[in-house]
């Protein structure tokens, strides 16, 4: 670097240390583009002065995606606002910022990239840098990223389905959006040009690959350099406010078609066809949505897409499960007993709170057992063996589904190592070490240690949340048990017991409900919250690429949601009511709180309740937020400009009042479908009506997704992926868990397995009195007696209804007083606990062992996938490795024969 140079960036450095609050110490503004080699992105140049973009006027064609030469289309958009324009900043500020991205854009162009700025027509402040990329650009780029591109179309016939007869009826119209053309492909290289499927050079590289390369370039853009390491990337320049914004355009406007005949209108087609609400039924363009947005949107759909279609299957069996409880209700014994005056209606019941409860009669359960019947019914063990093997289905027939996806979509061969470093991670490498393989020095952003302190903290922070989410667990519990006792005492000293509404606003149905609410609500604040937190802990860890960072995320963020949404339902499923102790010695909470109790039929009733509650709350909420949010802002972004709505606004422009995509991109949508996957497999032997109402809110999701992306945010920046990441082991261990956990509602939730013993063994001889397998007497045999002169003075009630009352009953199984060993588990308990446990153990080892045979029966990838890949791979050996080696020999072939040819005549004799 010259002497000029240098007192430039000691100038800069200066006004670096005056500026110390904002900028970084010891920042250097690159005043010169040195030549540099980057060992994966190729070298720039050396220059001796900054090149500037190109200035132009708005040429006042709306629709245009070109620059104003007509021929050069525009891939990037970068926005400022000009520094000279700023207010309330200090000069020297603004000075360097300028000088950064003066620097920045001179390093583009220095690459090959073509800039031309425009001022905004609504805000003269606002300046538009659109970028485009040269053929030459492409075609290096496209080497470097090992991007896919057609070699030739494909001679591979692909067998039409059995049921495309009835898939047509839901497919996309071929003649609006025309059928994407297969060809066999192979990584660019630039020296085999001829090799490639090149018929137009225009539309070689579609938009979305052009759009994807120049964001590769501008995340790897020379700005800065601090401490000898150079500071680059559009990201780390969109953070600092540097510029406002940057993205590729849409083709056209959403609901209007564009008149230029160089305008696709895919935009105008996917709303059209796609994301219009009046499309709900049908199948998704996928290949049209992966040409638009790129592979990481398209895997997204194709998965929800594909997790809905299952759920289908789920759906209709489940809501017959349903129909079955519900039209046999009124079949089922028990809840008759419970109903019955003569029966239930003789069954005093002992308090279930100290002194402020009383006793209550077993009829007013009547509604709740009647409801009851309906899930915890026979339809519900089926239902739980089914959605166990549903789940290995679903996870086994996507990874063919996506084996297909990666082949149609090359991303078969997406290697680990094509995914560059995050801009976030290389600003803060300041530490040098050896690389263990090459023995070179390499700088990372901490040592060793530095690594174990940020995972410590890091893990604390993480395990200090989900503590604070026990603890508002914890708080609910406390609430349900200090409610439930205002209840007790309050409903049933002002409502009549021939009233109807005692049928339905029991103390445990208003406890329940109440508490389901407000649960509802504390998890969703506690959410709103966490995202924050797990936002800046993760950037705090500072993963190294951006699938190490969104991973990160995942896995942080779906174990908290994982504690947060479903601690309740496990509370409510395994805990409630299992700890109570009998009336004569309960069990207490925190030494002050009398355990809940659940209802003569079980806490099934409850759960289900939960379900509904925070399922469906969670739902509507997620559906009004992702709607109204960004519509709302875009609204108010129109209502600003309004008095300016005559002026005619250029497609960039447009693209720049709609809302950003955010830097997760579709990582909430991923998690709020994983949620509900969990809610839909981990409980659903207690709401066999999850399913149904999963399919209706994906049927919705997939249109409120496509009209949110298509219509009211800016173009995403295509990526490419795989597969979905994180959340395919996070679902597999989540199937897993749902065995055990379905099991065990219907062995401790649920009533059916001491129903079932009762059936087999209770009501006939040598234990029972009837004279066949019967279920008659049941209710009156799984509720123990307790003598009231037997109750503490704390737990005795205050105000007692039925004076002429020796006893009451309550759900347990122990002796009655007067026996030897009265208030003891009885017989019948235990053959219940051994019934429930060898229940789970063989319910557990069936479907597991179905897993696995349908695991091992279904292969990953689908012999049509292989038997394509490998036509690829030998299409690709051929045309860029032998024929070339081919003509190589022959070349070679005919040049020895020529030098042999020269030797014969210069050795041949001469004859006089």
């Amino acid at each position: 670097m010259n002497v000029e140079n240098q007192d430039v960036l000691l100038e800069v450095e200066q006004e670096g240390d005056d500026e110390g609050e904002e900028e970084e110490d010891g920042e250097l503004v690159l005043d010169e583009v040195q030549q540099t080699v980057f060992p994966s992105y190729g070298t720039a140049l050396n220059q001796q002065a900054l090149h500037t973009p190109e200035w132009a006027e708005f040429n006042q064609n709306h629709e245009s995606l070109f620059f104003n030469d007509g021929q050069r289309r525009i891939d990037f958009v970068l926005v400022y606002e000009d520094e000279s324009k700023k207010e309330n900043r200090k000069r020297s500020f603004n000075k360097k910022q300028k000088r950064k991205r003066e620097v920045y854009e001179s390093n583009l162009i220095t690459r090959g990239l073509q800039l031309e700025a425009t001022r905004s027509v609504l805000d003269e402040k606002i300046v538009f840098v659109k970028v485009h990329a040269p053929w030459e650009v492409l075609c290096t780029y496209a080497e470097i990223m090992h991007i896919h591109l057609p070699l030739q179309p494909s001679d591979l016939k692909t067998p039409n389905s059995p049921l495309s007869w009835m898939t047509r009826f839901f497919s996309v119209d071929e003649n609006i959006i025309k059928p994407e053309k297969e060809f066999f492909t192979a990584p660019f290289e630039n020296d085999r040009l001829s090799d490639f499927y090149i018929q137009d050079k225009s539309t070689f590289f579609s938009p979305a690959t052009r759009s994807r390369i120049v964001y590769f370039i501008l995340c790897r853009g020379e700005y800065a350099v601090r401490d000898n390491v150079k500071k680059f990337g559009i990201n780390k320049l969109l953070d600092s406010g540097i510029y406002k914004a940057a993205f590729p355009l849409h083709d056209s406007r959403f609901n209007h078609q564009s008149q230029d005949p160089s305008c696709p209108n895919e935009r105008y087609m996917l709303y059209k066809e796609w994301a219009h609400p009046r499309n709900i039924f049908k199948l998704q363009p996928l290949h049209f949505i992966r040409k638009y947005y790129g592979e990481k949107i398209g895997i997204y759909f194709a998965w929800l897409g594909f997790y809905t279609q299952m759920l289908l299957l789920a759906a209709v069996v489940g809501l017959g499960c349903f129909l079955y409880g519900y039209f046999t209700k009124d079949n089922c014994t028990w809840s008759q007993e419970v109903c019955d005056p003569n029966i239930g209606g003789n069954i005093i019941m002992c308090p279930q709170c100290d002194q402020e409860c009383t006793y209550w009669s077993l009829s007013i359960t009547c509604e709740s057992s009647k409801k009851l019947c309906i899930f915890d019914s026979f339809g519900t063990l089926v239902f739980a063996v089914f959605m166990g093997v549903w789940v290995t289905l679903f996870l086994e027939f996507w990874k063919r589904r996506q084996a297909e996806l990666e082949y149609e979509w090359d991303t078969v061969e997406f290697l680990e190592q094509e995914e560059q470093v995050r801009p976030e991670y290389e600003a803060r490498c300041h530490h040098i070490v050896v690389n263990e393989i090459t023995q070179k020095e390499e700088h990372v952003p901490y040592t060793t240690c530095g690594k174990c302190v940020r995972l410590t903290f890091c893990t604390s922070a993480v395990l200090f949340w989900i503590l604070l989410i026990i603890a508002s667990v914890i708080g609910i519990i406390v609430y349900r048990l200090s409610v439930f006792l205002v209840f007790s005492a309050t409903l049933p000293k002002h409502i009549n017991g021939t009233e109807a509404i005692q049928k339905y606003l029991t103390p445990q149905a208003a406890t329940s409900i109440s508490a389901s609410v407000i649960s509802f609500i504390i998890i969703m604040i506690l959410n709103m919250i966490y995202e924050k937190i797990a936002i800046m802990i993760t950037d705090f860890e500072l993963p190294r690429t951006q699938t190490d960072y969104e991973n990160s995320l995942t896995m942080k963020m779906f174990l908290f949601q994982f504690v947060n949404y479903y601690s309740s339902c496990f509370y409510i499923a395994f805990f409630k009511g299992k700890f109570v102790g009998y009336p004569g010695d309960p069990v207490y909470w925190l030494g002050k709180y009398r355990n809940e109790e659940c209802d003569p039929g079980g806490c099934l009733l409850e759960l289900t309740t939960q379900l509904t509650i925070v399922m469906g709350g969670k739902a509507i909420w997620n559906n009004i937020q992702e709607v109204l949010l960004p519509w709302f802002k875009n609204l108010i972004g129109r209502c600003c400009t309004a008095a300016r709505s005559e002026m005619i606004v250029p497609r960039w422009e447009q693209d720049y009042h709609l809302q950003p995509i955010g830097k997760l991109g579709l990582f909430y949508e991923y998690l709020e479908m994983v949620i509900q996957f969990g809610f839909v497999t981990l409980f659903v032997a207690s709401f066999p009506l999850a399913p149904l109402l999963a399919l209706i809110n994906n049927l919705l999701e997939i249109r409120v997704d496509a009209w949110k992306i298509t219509t009211q945010f800016r173009r995403m920046i295509p990526q490419k992926a795989q597969d979905i990441g994180a959340w395919q082991p996070i679902m597999q261990g989540i199937a897993i868990l749902a065995v055990v956990t379905n099991a065990m509602i219907i062995a401790f939730t649920s009533d059916m397995i001491p129903r079932l013993v009762y059936y087999w063994s209770f009501s006939v001889p040598p234990y029972g009195d009837q004279s066949s397998y019967t279920m008659k007497g049941y209710i009156n045999n799984t509720l123990s007696v307790f003598a009231i002169s037997d109750f503490r003075n704390e737990s005795k009630p205050a105000f007692p209804w039925f004076k002429n009352q020796t006893t009451c009953r309550y759900r347990d199984f122990r002796y009655p007083p007067g026996h030897k060993h009265q208030y003891e588990h009885n017989i019948y308990y235990w053959h219940v606990i051994a019934a429930k446990l060898s229940f789970i153990i063989v319910m557990e080892h069936i479907i597991y062992f179905v897993k696995f045979v349908i695991s091992y029966a279904i292969p990953d990838v689908s012999h049509k996938t292989k038997s394509k890949i490998k036509r690829q791979k030998y299409l690709t050996q051929v045309l860029l490795h032998e024929n070339p080696l081919k003509a190589m020999k022959k070349n070679m072939g005919s040049i020895a024969d020529k030098l042999l040819k020269g030797a014969d005549g210069s050795f041949r004799p001469k004859y006089e």
